[in-house]
Protein backbone atom coordinates (compact mmCIF):
# COMPACT_ATOMS: atom_id res chain seq x y z
CA UNK A 1 0.00 0.00 0.00
CA UNK A 2 3.13 2.51 0.39
CA UNK A 3 3.98 2.28 -2.91
CA UNK A 4 0.96 3.20 -4.05
CA UNK A 5 0.94 7.04 -5.87
CA UNK A 6 -0.79 9.82 -4.23
CA UNK A 7 -2.27 12.25 -7.11
CA UNK A 8 -4.98 15.03 -6.97
CA UNK A 9 -7.72 13.75 -8.77
CA UNK A 10 -11.65 14.60 -9.05
CA UNK A 11 -14.56 12.23 -8.59
CA UNK A 12 -18.38 12.41 -10.47
CA UNK A 13 -21.23 9.71 -9.47
CA UNK A 14 -23.06 10.42 -12.33
CA UNK A 15 -26.58 8.64 -11.61
CA UNK A 16 -28.70 8.62 -15.11
CA UNK A 17 -31.91 7.18 -15.90
CA UNK A 18 -30.56 3.60 -17.16
CA UNK A 19 -27.34 3.26 -15.52
CA UNK A 20 -24.75 4.83 -12.36
CA UNK A 21 -20.93 5.96 -13.62
CA UNK A 22 -18.24 7.01 -11.17
CA UNK A 23 -15.60 8.56 -12.96
CA UNK A 24 -12.53 9.93 -11.64
CA UNK A 25 -10.99 12.76 -13.39
CA UNK A 26 -7.26 14.35 -13.35
CA UNK A 27 -7.06 18.56 -13.35
CA UNK A 28 -7.15 18.24 -17.28
CA UNK A 29 -10.54 15.91 -17.53
CA UNK A 30 -8.74 13.05 -18.58
CA UNK A 31 -10.72 9.78 -17.18
CA UNK A 32 -8.36 8.17 -15.00
CA UNK A 33 -10.73 5.42 -13.87
CA UNK A 34 -14.48 4.87 -14.20
CA UNK A 35 -16.78 1.75 -13.64
CA UNK A 36 -20.36 2.20 -14.64
CA UNK A 37 -23.49 -0.45 -13.61
CA UNK A 38 -26.86 -0.06 -14.80
CA UNK A 39 -29.85 -0.89 -12.82
CA UNK A 40 -33.88 -2.20 -13.20
CA UNK A 41 -36.48 -0.58 -14.63
CA UNK A 42 -39.58 -0.41 -13.93
CA UNK A 43 -42.75 -0.78 -16.04
CA UNK A 44 -46.14 -1.38 -13.94
CA UNK A 45 -48.32 -0.03 -16.46
CA UNK A 46 -48.90 1.55 -19.47
CA UNK A 47 -47.18 5.22 -19.09
CA UNK A 48 -45.50 4.40 -15.80
CA UNK A 49 -41.96 4.16 -15.18
CA UNK A 50 -40.81 3.62 -11.73
CA UNK A 51 -36.79 3.15 -10.04
CA UNK A 52 -36.04 1.61 -6.89
CA UNK A 53 -34.22 4.29 -5.38
CA UNK A 54 -32.14 1.23 -2.78
CA UNK A 55 -31.62 0.35 -6.24
CA UNK A 56 -29.73 3.48 -7.51
CA UNK A 57 -27.87 3.32 -4.44
CA UNK A 58 -26.77 0.22 -4.21
CA UNK A 59 -24.95 0.49 -7.77
CA UNK A 60 -23.51 4.03 -7.13
CA UNK A 61 -21.61 2.13 -3.90
CA UNK A 62 -20.45 -0.40 -6.37
CA UNK A 63 -19.28 1.76 -8.78
CA UNK A 64 -17.07 3.73 -6.01
CA UNK A 65 -16.10 0.91 -4.49
CA UNK A 66 -14.66 -0.92 -8.62
CA UNK A 67 -12.93 2.33 -9.45
CA UNK A 68 -10.89 2.78 -5.95
CA UNK A 69 -10.36 -1.10 -6.68
CA UNK A 70 -9.33 0.51 -10.51
CA UNK A 71 -7.07 3.09 -9.01
CA UNK A 72 -5.11 0.56 -6.64
CA UNK A 73 -4.64 -1.78 -9.73
CA UNK A 74 -3.15 0.98 -11.33
CA UNK A 75 -1.01 1.67 -8.29
CA UNK A 76 -2.88 5.32 -7.41
CA UNK A 77 -4.15 5.19 -3.51
CA UNK A 78 -7.97 6.18 -3.26
CA UNK A 79 -6.58 8.99 -1.28
CA UNK A 80 -5.83 10.90 -4.94
CA UNK A 81 -9.88 11.54 -4.96
CA UNK A 82 -9.81 14.62 -2.96
CA UNK A 83 -13.44 15.49 -3.83
CA UNK A 84 -16.54 14.35 -5.68
CA UNK A 85 -19.74 16.04 -7.25
CA UNK A 86 -22.98 14.31 -7.68
CA UNK A 87 -25.10 14.97 -10.95
CA UNK A 88 -28.05 13.26 -11.63
CA UNK A 89 -31.23 12.32 -13.28
CA UNK A 90 -33.44 15.21 -12.48
CA UNK A 91 -37.67 15.42 -11.70
CA UNK A 92 -37.63 11.86 -10.79
CA UNK A 93 -39.39 11.85 -7.09
CA UNK A 94 -38.25 9.88 -4.03
CA UNK A 95 -39.84 9.66 -0.49
CA UNK A 96 -38.70 8.17 2.16
CA UNK A 97 -39.10 7.78 6.04
CA UNK A 98 -37.47 10.22 8.47
CA UNK A 99 -37.63 7.67 11.56
CA UNK A 100 -35.53 4.78 9.10
CA UNK A 101 -34.48 6.45 6.12
CA UNK A 102 -35.66 4.01 4.12
CA UNK A 103 -37.87 4.58 0.84
CA UNK A 104 -41.34 4.68 1.23
CA UNK A 105 -42.39 3.20 -2.34
CA UNK A 106 -40.50 3.15 -5.90
CA UNK A 107 -39.46 6.43 -7.50
CA UNK A 108 -41.62 8.20 -10.38
CA UNK A 109 -39.24 8.49 -12.80
CA UNK A 110 -39.58 11.99 -14.72
CA UNK A 111 -40.60 10.28 -18.10
CA UNK A 112 -43.91 8.92 -16.04
CA UNK A 113 -46.88 10.42 -17.10
CA UNK A 114 -49.76 7.88 -14.61
CA UNK A 115 -50.22 11.87 -13.42
CA UNK A 116 -52.61 13.38 -16.37
CA UNK A 117 -55.24 13.57 -14.43
CA UNK A 118 -53.56 15.73 -11.97
CA UNK A 119 -52.08 18.37 -14.32
CA UNK A 120 -55.78 18.41 -15.52
CA UNK A 121 -56.82 19.09 -12.13
CA UNK A 122 -54.50 21.74 -11.36
CA UNK A 123 -54.40 23.02 -14.95
CA UNK A 124 -58.37 24.02 -14.11
CA UNK A 125 -57.71 24.88 -10.59
CA UNK A 126 -55.38 27.35 -12.19
CA UNK A 127 -57.67 28.91 -14.39
CA UNK A 128 -60.36 29.03 -11.48
CA UNK A 129 -59.29 29.85 -8.21
CA UNK A 130 -55.49 30.75 -9.05
CA UNK A 131 -52.38 30.96 -6.96
CA UNK A 132 -53.44 32.87 -3.35
CA UNK A 133 -50.78 35.98 -2.53
CA UNK A 134 -51.16 38.31 0.84
CA UNK A 135 -52.22 40.64 -1.51
CA UNK A 136 -54.73 39.18 -3.56
CA UNK A 137 -54.94 36.01 -5.86
CA UNK A 138 -53.46 37.38 -8.95
CA UNK A 139 -51.48 40.46 -9.91
CA UNK A 140 -53.50 42.39 -11.98
CA UNK A 141 -53.38 41.33 -16.07
CA UNK A 142 -51.69 38.03 -15.32
CA UNK A 143 -53.56 34.97 -15.02
CA UNK A 144 -53.08 31.50 -13.10
CA UNK A 145 -51.04 30.12 -15.62
CA UNK A 146 -48.62 32.82 -16.05
CA UNK A 147 -47.88 33.41 -12.76
CA UNK A 148 -47.06 29.79 -12.04
CA UNK A 149 -44.61 30.58 -14.73
CA UNK A 150 -43.05 33.83 -14.18
CA UNK A 151 -42.47 32.27 -10.44
CA UNK A 152 -41.24 28.83 -11.33
CA UNK A 153 -39.96 29.11 -14.80
CA UNK A 154 -42.19 26.05 -16.19
CA UNK A 155 -45.56 24.80 -16.63
CA UNK A 156 -48.17 22.36 -15.65
CA UNK A 157 -46.82 18.75 -16.58
CA UNK A 158 -46.63 15.16 -15.73
CA UNK A 159 -42.98 16.22 -15.92
CA UNK A 160 -42.09 18.04 -12.64
CA UNK A 161 -41.75 16.65 -9.50
CA UNK A 162 -44.43 18.46 -7.56
CA UNK A 163 -47.31 16.10 -10.02
CA UNK A 164 -45.54 13.06 -8.81
CA UNK A 165 -45.14 13.37 -5.37
CA UNK A 166 -49.26 14.52 -5.24
CA UNK A 167 -49.80 11.57 -6.53
CA UNK A 168 -48.22 9.59 -4.06
CA UNK A 169 -49.69 10.86 -1.10
CA UNK A 170 -52.83 10.62 -2.99
CA UNK A 171 -52.53 7.22 -4.03
CA UNK A 172 -50.01 5.46 -1.90
CA UNK A 173 -51.24 4.34 1.54
CA UNK A 174 -47.28 3.67 3.29
CA UNK A 175 -46.74 7.62 1.78
CA UNK A 176 -49.54 9.08 3.21
CA UNK A 177 -49.89 7.67 6.36
CA UNK A 178 -46.36 8.98 7.06
CA UNK A 179 -47.22 12.31 5.83
CA UNK A 180 -49.77 12.52 7.54
CA UNK A 181 -48.03 11.69 10.54
CA UNK A 182 -45.64 14.33 9.57
CA UNK A 183 -42.87 11.80 9.15
CA UNK A 184 -41.88 12.13 4.86
CA UNK A 185 -38.81 13.30 3.99
CA UNK A 186 -39.19 14.46 -0.11
CA UNK A 187 -36.56 14.86 -2.31
CA UNK A 188 -35.08 14.41 -5.88
CA UNK A 189 -32.40 11.91 -7.00
CA UNK A 190 -29.77 14.02 -5.78
CA UNK A 191 -31.37 14.68 -2.95
CA UNK A 192 -31.67 10.46 -1.66
CA UNK A 193 -27.74 10.04 -2.57
CA UNK A 194 -26.31 12.95 -0.52
CA UNK A 195 -28.58 11.80 2.03
CA UNK A 196 -27.29 8.14 1.85
CA UNK A 197 -23.93 9.09 1.36
CA UNK A 198 -23.52 11.43 4.39
CA UNK A 199 -25.08 9.07 7.15
CA UNK A 200 -28.38 8.19 5.99
CA UNK A 201 -31.06 8.00 9.16
CA UNK A 202 -27.95 8.60 11.09
CA UNK A 203 -27.12 11.89 10.75
CA UNK A 204 -27.54 12.21 6.85
CA UNK A 205 -28.03 15.90 5.57
CA UNK A 206 -31.28 16.67 3.86
CA UNK A 207 -30.60 18.63 1.13
CA UNK A 208 -31.77 20.14 -2.52
CA UNK A 209 -30.01 21.77 -5.03
CA UNK A 210 -31.63 24.60 -6.80
CA UNK A 211 -31.12 23.21 -10.38
CA UNK A 212 -32.92 20.02 -9.30
CA UNK A 213 -35.13 21.96 -7.22
CA UNK A 214 -36.15 24.53 -10.00
CA UNK A 215 -37.72 21.18 -11.64
CA UNK A 216 -40.02 20.86 -9.22
CA UNK A 217 -42.66 23.47 -9.61
CA UNK A 218 -42.61 24.18 -5.68
CA UNK A 219 -38.95 26.67 -5.84
CA UNK A 220 -39.10 30.55 -7.00
CA UNK A 221 -36.76 30.38 -9.71
CA UNK A 222 -35.91 34.32 -9.17
CA UNK A 223 -35.96 34.08 -5.05
CA UNK A 224 -33.72 29.90 -4.70
CA UNK A 225 -36.58 29.89 -1.90
CA UNK A 226 -38.89 27.47 -1.66
CA UNK A 227 -42.29 29.09 -1.96
CA UNK A 228 -45.35 29.09 0.40
CA UNK A 229 -47.73 29.89 -2.19
CA UNK A 230 -47.10 27.53 -4.34
CA UNK A 231 -47.03 24.46 -1.25
CA UNK A 232 -50.04 25.82 -0.24
CA UNK A 233 -51.79 25.69 -3.84
CA UNK A 234 -50.18 21.80 -4.37
CA UNK A 235 -51.73 21.68 -1.17
CA UNK A 236 -47.82 20.05 0.51
CA UNK A 237 -46.26 20.72 4.53
CA UNK A 238 -43.06 22.71 4.20
CA UNK A 239 -41.64 20.19 6.84
CA UNK A 240 -40.96 17.29 3.99
CA UNK A 241 -38.55 19.61 2.00
CA UNK A 242 -34.87 19.25 2.14
CA UNK A 243 -32.73 22.94 2.59
CA UNK A 244 -32.29 24.15 -0.45
CA UNK A 245 -28.17 24.79 -1.71
CA UNK A 246 -25.82 25.85 -4.03
CA UNK A 247 -23.92 23.91 -7.40
CA UNK A 248 -21.15 24.55 -5.50
CA UNK A 249 -19.91 24.03 -2.22
CA UNK A 250 -18.83 21.55 1.03
CA UNK A 251 -22.13 20.12 2.03
CA UNK A 252 -20.42 17.68 4.23
CA UNK A 253 -18.50 14.75 4.13
CA UNK A 254 -19.10 10.66 3.02
CA UNK A 255 -19.74 8.62 6.18
CA UNK A 256 -18.38 4.81 4.49
CA UNK A 257 -17.22 2.62 2.94
CA UNK A 258 -13.70 3.55 0.24
CA UNK A 259 -14.30 7.04 0.24
CA UNK A 260 -15.20 8.01 3.83
CA UNK A 261 -14.64 11.45 5.17
CA UNK A 262 -13.71 12.43 1.15
CA UNK A 263 -16.12 15.89 0.61
CA UNK A 264 -19.07 16.65 -1.08
CA UNK A 265 -18.79 19.38 -3.02
CA UNK A 266 -21.11 19.69 -6.21
CA UNK A 267 -24.60 18.32 -6.92
CA UNK A 268 -26.33 19.40 -10.00
CA UNK A 269 -29.37 18.16 -12.48
CA UNK A 270 -27.55 16.21 -15.26
CA UNK A 271 -28.59 18.67 -18.07
CA UNK A 272 -26.76 21.73 -16.59
CA UNK A 273 -24.12 19.42 -15.16
CA UNK A 274 -23.47 18.77 -18.92
CA UNK A 275 -24.06 22.64 -19.79
CA UNK A 276 -21.00 23.31 -17.90
CA UNK A 277 -19.02 20.57 -18.68
CA UNK A 278 -18.99 21.88 -22.32
CA UNK A 279 -17.92 25.06 -20.79
CA UNK A 280 -20.95 26.75 -22.05
CA UNK A 281 -20.35 29.77 -19.62
CA UNK A 282 -21.28 32.50 -21.54
CA UNK A 283 -24.38 34.13 -22.75
CA UNK A 284 -25.42 32.50 -25.72
CA UNK A 285 -23.85 29.54 -25.48
CA UNK A 286 -25.82 26.45 -25.90
CA UNK A 287 -25.29 21.95 -26.00
CA UNK A 288 -27.63 19.37 -26.57
CA UNK A 289 -26.93 15.98 -24.51
CA UNK A 290 -28.50 12.43 -26.43
CA UNK A 291 -29.50 10.00 -23.97
CA UNK A 292 -32.77 8.43 -22.70
CA UNK A 293 -34.19 12.06 -23.50
CA UNK A 294 -32.74 14.85 -25.04
CA UNK A 295 -32.00 18.03 -23.83
CA UNK A 296 -31.16 21.19 -25.04
CA UNK A 297 -29.80 24.15 -23.09
CA UNK A 298 -29.22 27.72 -23.85
CA UNK A 299 -27.21 29.97 -21.36
CA UNK A 300 -28.67 33.20 -20.47
CA UNK A 301 -26.40 34.63 -18.17
CA UNK A 302 -27.48 36.13 -14.96
CA UNK A 303 -30.75 37.26 -16.65
CA UNK A 304 -34.19 34.88 -16.16
CA UNK A 305 -35.79 34.75 -19.74
CA UNK A 306 -39.28 33.99 -20.12
CA UNK A 307 -39.97 31.91 -23.14
CA UNK A 308 -43.01 32.80 -24.91
CA UNK A 309 -42.09 29.70 -27.12
CA UNK A 310 -43.13 26.83 -25.27
CA UNK A 311 -39.03 26.49 -24.01
CA UNK A 312 -38.37 26.31 -19.69
CA UNK A 313 -36.82 28.74 -18.03
CA UNK A 314 -34.32 26.90 -15.35
CA UNK A 315 -31.63 27.65 -13.22
CA UNK A 316 -28.07 26.68 -15.10
CA UNK A 317 -25.95 26.85 -11.91
CA UNK A 318 -25.52 28.52 -8.82
CA UNK A 319 -21.30 28.88 -8.00
CA UNK A 320 -22.00 28.96 -4.32
CA UNK A 321 -24.04 29.68 -1.60
CA UNK A 322 -25.23 33.61 -1.81
CA UNK A 323 -23.73 33.96 -5.31
CA UNK A 324 -26.21 35.04 -7.69
CA UNK A 325 -27.43 32.36 -9.98
CA UNK A 326 -26.76 31.64 -13.73
CA UNK A 327 -29.73 31.07 -15.86
CA UNK A 328 -30.56 29.11 -19.10
CA UNK A 329 -33.15 28.70 -21.80
CA UNK A 330 -34.09 24.78 -22.11
CA UNK A 331 -35.82 22.26 -24.83
CA UNK A 332 -36.45 18.77 -23.09
CA UNK A 333 -36.86 15.70 -25.47
CA UNK A 334 -39.10 12.91 -23.75
CA UNK A 335 -37.41 10.05 -26.06
CA UNK A 336 -34.59 10.01 -27.61
CA UNK A 337 -31.99 7.26 -27.00
CA UNK A 338 -35.16 5.69 -25.67
CA UNK A 339 -36.34 5.62 -29.57
CA UNK A 340 -33.35 3.70 -31.09
CA UNK A 341 -34.36 1.35 -28.01
CA UNK A 342 -37.67 0.78 -29.05
CA UNK A 343 -36.29 0.19 -32.44
CA UNK A 344 -33.94 -2.18 -30.90
CA UNK A 345 -37.28 -4.47 -29.62
CA UNK A 346 -38.54 -4.45 -33.17
CA UNK A 347 -35.17 -6.47 -33.99
CA UNK A 348 -36.27 -9.19 -31.90
CA UNK A 349 -39.81 -10.11 -33.96
CA UNK A 350 -38.81 -8.94 -36.67
CA UNK A 351 -35.63 -9.43 -37.52
CA UNK A 352 -34.88 -6.02 -38.73
CA UNK A 353 -30.77 -5.66 -37.02
CA UNK A 354 -28.51 -7.86 -35.24
CA UNK A 355 -27.01 -5.66 -33.42
CA UNK A 356 -27.39 -2.31 -31.74
CA UNK A 357 -24.61 -0.54 -33.70
CA UNK A 358 -25.94 -1.52 -36.94
CA UNK A 359 -28.88 1.01 -37.01
CA UNK A 360 -26.42 3.45 -38.39
CA UNK A 361 -25.25 0.92 -41.17
CA UNK A 362 -29.12 0.20 -41.79
CA UNK A 363 -30.18 3.77 -41.67
CA UNK A 364 -27.30 4.64 -44.17
CA UNK A 365 -28.12 2.19 -46.22
CA UNK A 366 -31.03 4.35 -47.92
CA UNK A 367 -30.34 8.21 -49.34
CA UNK A 368 -33.91 9.31 -47.29
CA UNK A 369 -36.97 7.85 -45.16
CA UNK A 370 -38.86 7.29 -48.46
CA UNK A 371 -41.57 9.17 -46.96
CA UNK A 372 -41.75 8.08 -43.11
CA UNK A 373 -42.04 10.49 -40.68
CA UNK A 374 -41.71 9.01 -36.96
CA UNK A 375 -42.92 10.85 -33.88
CA UNK A 376 -41.57 8.90 -30.71
CA UNK A 377 -44.34 10.45 -28.36
CA UNK A 378 -44.44 7.59 -26.18
CA UNK A 379 -45.17 9.53 -23.04
CA UNK A 380 -46.90 12.58 -24.79
CA UNK A 381 -45.13 15.26 -26.02
CA UNK A 382 -42.73 17.64 -24.18
CA UNK A 383 -40.90 20.94 -25.29
CA UNK A 384 -42.17 22.95 -27.63
CA UNK A 385 -45.49 21.39 -27.62
CA UNK A 386 -46.51 20.61 -23.98
CA UNK A 387 -48.79 17.81 -25.24
CA UNK A 388 -49.32 14.85 -22.90
CA UNK A 389 -52.18 13.33 -24.99
CA UNK A 390 -49.76 12.95 -27.85
CA UNK A 391 -49.08 9.81 -29.18
CA UNK A 392 -46.41 7.65 -30.73
CA UNK A 393 -47.00 8.10 -34.44
CA UNK A 394 -45.36 6.15 -37.24
CA UNK A 395 -46.59 7.57 -40.75
CA UNK A 396 -46.19 7.69 -44.39
CA UNK A 397 -45.30 3.47 -44.77
CA UNK A 398 -46.05 2.17 -48.11
CA UNK A 399 -45.79 -1.40 -50.25
CA UNK A 400 -41.98 0.69 -50.74
CA UNK A 401 -41.07 1.28 -47.08
CA UNK A 402 -38.10 -1.09 -45.81
CA UNK A 403 -36.30 -1.36 -42.63
CA UNK A 404 -33.79 0.84 -43.85
CA UNK A 405 -36.52 3.94 -43.96
CA UNK A 406 -37.81 3.04 -40.65
CA UNK A 407 -34.16 3.00 -39.30
CA UNK A 408 -33.72 6.47 -40.86
CA UNK A 409 -36.88 8.17 -39.84
CA UNK A 410 -35.79 6.77 -35.84
CA UNK A 411 -32.69 8.30 -36.51
CA UNK A 412 -34.23 11.70 -38.11
CA UNK A 413 -37.08 12.06 -35.33
CA UNK A 414 -34.00 13.05 -32.39
CA UNK A 415 -32.92 15.64 -35.08
CA UNK A 416 -36.59 17.17 -35.76
CA UNK A 417 -37.25 17.48 -31.95
CA UNK A 418 -33.97 19.20 -31.74
CA UNK A 419 -34.50 22.04 -34.13
CA UNK A 420 -38.29 22.40 -33.11
CA UNK A 421 -36.71 23.38 -29.69
CA UNK A 422 -33.65 25.68 -31.52
CA UNK A 423 -36.45 27.60 -33.83
CA UNK A 424 -37.97 28.43 -30.77
CA UNK A 425 -35.16 29.67 -28.50
CA UNK A 426 -34.46 31.45 -32.25
CA UNK A 427 -38.08 33.63 -31.62
CA UNK A 428 -37.14 33.72 -27.88
CA UNK A 429 -33.54 35.11 -28.15
CA UNK A 430 -33.67 36.88 -31.82
CA UNK A 431 -29.87 34.71 -32.32
CA UNK A 432 -29.31 32.41 -34.72
CA UNK A 433 -27.84 29.47 -33.49
CA UNK A 434 -24.09 29.04 -35.78
CA UNK A 435 -23.07 25.53 -33.91
CA UNK A 436 -24.14 23.22 -31.39
CA UNK A 437 -22.12 21.51 -29.17
CA UNK A 438 -23.61 17.94 -28.47
CA UNK A 439 -22.34 14.86 -25.56
CA UNK A 440 -23.87 12.03 -24.71
CA UNK A 441 -24.50 8.21 -25.65
CA UNK A 442 -26.23 8.75 -28.86
CA UNK A 443 -23.26 11.48 -30.37
CA UNK A 444 -20.59 8.24 -30.84
CA UNK A 445 -22.26 7.50 -34.08
CA UNK A 446 -21.20 10.13 -37.30
CA UNK A 447 -23.61 9.42 -38.87
CA UNK A 448 -26.27 10.63 -36.40
CA UNK A 449 -24.64 13.71 -36.60
CA UNK A 450 -24.80 13.86 -39.59
CA UNK A 451 -28.22 13.49 -39.87
CA UNK A 452 -28.53 15.82 -36.99
CA UNK A 453 -26.31 19.06 -39.68
CA UNK A 454 -28.27 18.51 -41.84
CA UNK A 455 -32.34 19.15 -40.68
CA UNK A 456 -30.79 21.02 -38.42
CA UNK A 457 -28.75 23.30 -40.43
CA UNK A 458 -26.19 24.33 -38.68
CA UNK A 459 -22.76 22.66 -37.02
CA UNK A 460 -22.65 20.53 -34.83
CA UNK A 461 -19.32 20.49 -32.45
CA UNK A 462 -18.68 16.90 -30.43
CA UNK A 463 -15.62 17.02 -28.05
CA UNK A 464 -13.52 14.09 -28.14
CA UNK A 465 -14.06 13.93 -24.42
CA UNK A 466 -17.69 13.04 -24.49
CA UNK A 467 -18.62 12.62 -20.43
CA UNK A 468 -19.54 16.25 -20.40
CA UNK A 469 -22.50 15.00 -17.39
CA UNK A 470 -19.96 13.83 -14.91
CA UNK A 471 -17.10 16.27 -16.25
CA UNK A 472 -19.45 19.26 -15.25
CA UNK A 473 -20.21 18.45 -11.90
CA UNK A 474 -16.65 17.30 -11.13
CA UNK A 475 -15.64 21.10 -11.93
CA UNK A 476 -18.07 22.13 -9.43
CA UNK A 477 -16.49 20.30 -7.04
CA UNK A 478 -13.07 21.18 -7.11
CA UNK A 479 -14.46 24.59 -7.69
CA UNK A 480 -15.59 24.45 -4.37
CA UNK A 481 -12.59 23.95 -2.62
CA UNK A 482 -10.78 25.90 -5.60
CA UNK A 483 -8.47 22.71 -6.69
CA UNK A 484 -6.46 23.54 -9.41
CA UNK A 485 -7.21 26.88 -9.46
CA UNK A 486 -10.90 26.52 -10.83
CA UNK A 487 -13.10 28.80 -10.23
CA UNK A 488 -16.40 28.59 -11.66
CA UNK A 489 -16.21 32.73 -12.04
CA UNK A 490 -14.03 32.91 -14.42
CA UNK A 491 -14.00 30.23 -16.89
CA UNK A 492 -10.42 31.46 -17.67
CA UNK A 493 -9.05 28.90 -14.88
CA UNK A 494 -10.87 25.80 -17.09
CA UNK A 495 -8.63 26.65 -19.76
CA UNK A 496 -6.85 23.58 -19.73
CA UNK A 497 -9.78 21.33 -19.41
CA UNK A 498 -11.38 18.97 -22.09
CA UNK A 499 -8.94 20.54 -24.71
CA UNK A 500 -7.85 17.27 -26.86
CA UNK A 501 -10.03 18.34 -29.60
CA UNK A 502 -13.75 18.22 -31.11
CA UNK A 503 -15.63 16.86 -34.98
CA UNK A 504 -17.10 19.24 -37.00
CA UNK A 505 -20.48 18.26 -38.67
CA UNK A 506 -21.27 20.45 -41.46
CA UNK A 507 -24.71 20.57 -43.27
CA UNK A 508 -24.77 19.38 -46.69
CA UNK A 509 -28.59 18.94 -46.93
CA UNK A 510 -30.41 21.86 -49.66
CA UNK A 511 -32.30 24.33 -48.44
CA UNK A 512 -34.87 23.47 -50.77
CA UNK A 513 -35.16 19.86 -49.44
CA UNK A 514 -34.37 20.84 -45.63
CA UNK A 515 -37.77 22.81 -45.88
CA UNK A 516 -39.54 20.39 -47.60
CA UNK A 517 -39.04 17.77 -44.80
CA UNK A 518 -39.21 20.06 -42.10
CA UNK A 519 -42.75 20.84 -42.87
CA UNK A 520 -43.74 17.21 -43.61
CA UNK A 521 -41.92 16.74 -39.73
CA UNK A 522 -44.67 18.96 -38.58
CA UNK A 523 -47.61 17.50 -39.96
CA UNK A 524 -46.68 14.38 -38.86
CA UNK A 525 -46.40 16.37 -35.10
CA UNK A 526 -50.43 17.63 -35.71
CA UNK A 527 -51.34 14.42 -36.79
CA UNK A 528 -49.98 12.87 -33.34
CA UNK A 529 -51.43 15.37 -31.22
CA UNK A 530 -54.13 14.56 -28.97
CA UNK A 531 -54.67 11.15 -29.00
CA UNK A 532 -55.62 10.56 -25.30
CA UNK A 533 -57.94 12.71 -23.97
CA UNK A 534 -57.28 13.74 -20.24
CA UNK A 535 -59.63 14.74 -17.26
CA UNK A 536 -59.16 15.21 -13.64
CA UNK A 537 -62.32 12.90 -12.80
Amino acid sequence: MSDLRLGEFVGSLDCGTTSVRFIVFDQYANIIAQHQLEFPQYYPAPGWHEHDADEILQVSDECIAEVCRKLERDQWAKESIRIIGVTNQRETTVVWSRGTGRPLCKAIVWTDSRTKSIVAHFEKLLASTGIEFESGRLRKGVDGVEALREMTGLGLSTYFSAMKLRWMIDNNENVRKEYEADNLLFGTVESWIAYNLTGGANGGIHVSEVTNASRTLLMNIRTLQWDHHLLKFFGFRSSILPKLVSSSEVYGRIASGPLKSVRIGALIGDQQAALVGNKCFGQGEAKCTYGTGAFLLFCTGNDMVQSSHGLLSTVAYQPGPGAPPVYAVEGSIGVAGAAIKWYFRLRDSMGFIKSAEEINTLAASVADTGGVYFVPAFSGLLAPYWDPGAAGLLIGLSAYTTPGHIARATTEANAFQTRAILESMKLDSKVDLKHLKVDGGMTNGDFCMEVLADVGGFEVVRPEMRESTALGSALLAGAAIHLFGWNTSDPRTFARVNTRGSKTFLPRLSDERRKKNWLAWLQAVERSKGWEKTSDE
